[in-house]
């Protein structure tokens, strides 16, 4: 008898000392932007347990605009992020051989535009010359503005562009302190009809729909971490995936579990903001027909083509600097 005790008392502690075995890797996620309606998903994956299920604890940061994860996630202070694939080509170019890559699209149609306001004269592409444009200098649709300017044939010497804060850029528009800013087309227009501006008096030109051929934001790695965390990396995007999964099957849920980080938003406007990203800039036909994460190889050759006519590249273009699907299962993640 004491012989199977003392048998049982070491196999209880085998087993709980072996716990620790098996405990979640903790991840730093690094968000582009503060936590609104297209953050949800990944809230949502929290609360659903997938990422607890792939072994993952991950803590969400919010962000200060697009470029603001690439050097973090470079740097190695976060080994994931999110972030405009646009402005990590300028920056790998910048800074050759830095360890950060685009392992998953999101937004396989970017949400970059110019919004502006139909009673200031601002309707389409053209209006703009000759009138006032508000733009923060981070903001990754500020960064596409030059290449959109060409692609429709403005003269930027014509449009009085006024650099801006994130927090003043839709209310000077509301006051009509400027006729139109730059910014992501969901959180623009929703901001402007917060403030009382009405609907039908907001354009949005969405420079998707004007000549750009650019893939939008991406989660992003640092190289060095991926390298030895392969399976992380992979584990990280199938749960990230199942979120976005779930927050388009069920909208009210991911604001839901955006509320319980941000209180002080507004649940109803940020499911509206959700799911004008999923519209607009997620679900497309291209994520239909071949899933969640993957980039058509001629469509990004033709986006860096793009970039190039209104930046100078110092150093030689490649796709395989800027993305790879290895973290990706084939067919990528599918949302149907």
């Amino acid at each position: 008898m004491y012989k199977l005790l003392r048998r049982l008392i070491v196999s209880v502690s085998i087993i709980f000392g072996s716990t620790s075995l098996f405990a979640a890797e903790e991840i730093q996620f690094a968000l582009d932007w503060k936590f609104e309606g297209p953050s949800a998903p990944y809230f949502l994956a929290i609360d659903n347990g997938h990422y607890d299920a792939e072994g993952l604890s991950v803590e969400i940061s919010a962000g200060k605009g697009s470029l603001d994860a690439i050097p973090k996630v470079a740097t190695g202070a976060f080994p994931i992020g999110f972030a405009d694939i646009n402005s990590l080509i300028k920056f790998l170019d910048q800074n050759p051989g830095a360890p950060v890559i685009a392992v998953m699209m999101v937004y396989d149609k970017p949400p970059f535009a110019v919004v502006g306001r139909k009673s200031l004269g601002i309707s389409g592409p053209s209006d703009l010359e000759g009138s006032v444009l508000g733009a923060p200098p981070p903001d990754g649709a500020w960064a596409q503005f030059p290449a959109f300017a060409k692609a429709n044939n403005l003269d930027m010497d014509k449009i009085t562009v006024e650099p801006v804060g994130f927090p003043t850029r839709e209310p000077m528009l509301a006051e009509g302190k400027v006729d139109s800013i730059t910014g992501f087309s969901f959180s623009s227009y929703l901001n402007l009809v917060r403030l009382g501006v009405p609907e039908d008096d907001i354009s949005t030109i969405l420079m998707a729909d004007h000549g750009l051929s650019l893939y939008g934001n991406a989660i992003i790695v640092n190289t060095d971490f991926a390298s030895s965390n392969k399976s992380i990396v992979e584990s990280f995007l199938k749960a990230t995936a199942a979120g976005w999964r779930d927050a388009i099957a069920d909208t009210s849920s991911a604001a839901t579990a955006l509320i319980k980080r941000n209180p002080a938003a507004d649940a109803e406007l940020e499911e509206r903001r959700l799911l004008l990203a999923v519209e607009a800039n997620v679900l497309t036909d291209y994520v239909l027909d071949n899933g969640m994460g993957m980039i058509d190889s001629a469509r990004m050759d033709k986006a860096i083509t793009q970039l190039g006519e209104t930046y100078e590249y110092t150093n030689a273009t490649d796709a395989a600097l800027y993305f790879t699907d290895e973290f990706l299962p084939a067919g990528g993640f599918s949302l149907k």
